[in-house]
């Protein structure tokens, strides 16, 4: 090994630790550097999001509303976008011939609608730039040294960097980030983010796959609230507004141990003075009409059956025999529809977790520890995560590029 020359590990072979390999030897062409691995598959988040399509990033250009989607990392955040935006993500994978697209909701992907885009893509720069790329390889630990650090193998062998990029991921056991307390980082407990919500007990779930857009979701006794698209699933509830209120409430919500009760609002933002008047408006209209037939939210028809067979006012019932009390039972039951949640469903391999090396112990600038000189983080091994959206991809890439810039 030539002591001259300056050795970059890059641990992790995910978004962040490519993004980090290929910014480290773009900005440092005279550097050797080398992506460490430890199984035999690379990039296998990048393959598997957004169903197979990958959500590159999101279209949200104004950085004070896209650190709004970070339940943690919001404000560090600020610096970092600053440097490398989702802007930069779109010109960055443009200008290597990767078209981004934008869908209704905010979401950028491939105009090939294929993950497989975006892999080719990594590949081929580190390939070009001549980054080495070692699969089955764990390093077990870090210990500094007087000319930058010395990684040990977990199958024995040690490994000489002048500086590393960890970028291993979040990990959902604590035990995950032992090798980096040992190096005196503060490790914000890891629980799980991005959940669906499991109601073994509710009838709902017979109406599984349909969804209704948008609702507003609570978490009763908390002041934990999203709004958007919700999907009834054969295990309880999931689609964006459940899985934004797990990401916001993830430790709130661990520490109920996912026992709670949610109270849906099935005319979104709704209140309930201005569904009163609506269903008053619907009755004198449509009085001779049975309820079940006449749905003035534009819930899916199912639904609506489902929710009105909840009031037990019998299938012949008309609009103008509601009478007030039952109007008013509709009213309540539209606005704080009650599901008891015992339990969640984790997406095993998108698994997204809150926790990780605290943000104190980074220079969000440059993305180095502040405990350990030449040590830098990038992507979910830190205490950062985003909504569903394209979020986590773009604080990877962030995070990633800064790193590599800097290290």
């Amino acid at each position: 090994m030539d002591k001259n020359i300056l050795q970059v590990a890059v641990i992790g072979g995910g978004a962040a630790g490519f993004f980090a390999a290929i910014s480290a030897k773009t900005h440092h062409p005279e550097a050797k550097v080398t992506i460490y691995e430890k199984s035999n598959k690379l990039l296998s988040k990048v393959r598997i999001s957004g169903g197979g399509r990958c959500n590159v990033t999101h279209h949200c250009f104004d950085i004070r509303e896209l650190v709004k989607f970070y339940p943690r990392g919001e404000r560090p955040l600020k610096k970092a976008f600053g440097r490398f935006s989702p802007t930069d993500t779109i010109a960055w994978f443009e200008k290597r011939g990767v078209k981004l697209k934008t869908e209704s909701d905010g979401r950028m992907f491939p105009t090939t609608d294929n993950s497989q885009t975006i892999i080719d893509c990594l590949m081929k720069e580190t390939q070009q730039l001549g980054i080495g790329i070692k699969t089955k390889t764990n390093i077990k630990k870090l210990k500094k040294t007087e000319g930058g650090y010395e990684l040990s193998l977990d199958r024995g062998g040690r490994l000489h960097a002048d500086k590393v990029v960890v970028a291993t991921g979040g990990s959902p056991r604590p035990n995950g980030f032992d090798w980096l307390r040992e190096l005196d980082h503060e490790i914000e407990e890891p629980v799980p983010s991005l959940f669906t919500f499991n109601m073994p007990d509710e009838p709902i779930k017979k109406l599984m796959g349909i969804a209704a857009d948008p609702v507003s979701v609570k978490i009763m006794g908390s002041k934990l609230q999203s709004n958007g698209p919700l999907l009834i699933t054969h295990w309880g509830m999931s689609g964006p507004a459940i899985l934004k209120l797990s990401a916001f409430g993830a430790r709130e919500l661990n520490e109920k141990n996912y026992d709670f009760k949610v109270l849906v609002n099935w005319a979104g933002e709704k209140t309930e003075q201005e569904i009163r008047a609506i269903l008053k408006e619907v009755a004198g209209e449509y009085g001779m009409k049975m309820i079940h037939n006449v749905n003035p939210f534009g819930l899916p028809g199912r639904l609506w059956e489902f929710l009105i067979g909840k009031l037990e006012l019998g299938d012949a019932m008309i609009w103008q025999n509601m009478g007030k009390k039952n109007l008013n039972r509709l009213v309540h039951l539209l606005t704080n529809d009650e599901y008891q949640v015992q339990g969640k469903t984790t997406f095993k391999e998108e698994f997204v977790t809150c926790g990780g090396v605290s943000l104190q112990d980074v220079d969000m600038k440059t993305m180095q520890s502040r405990k350990s000189p030449n040590l830098y983080f990038a992507g979910e091994v830190l205490d950062i995560d985003g909504v569903t959206g394209g979020f986590n991809f773009q604080a990877a890439w962030t995070t990633g590029y800064i790193a590599g810039q800097l290290a």
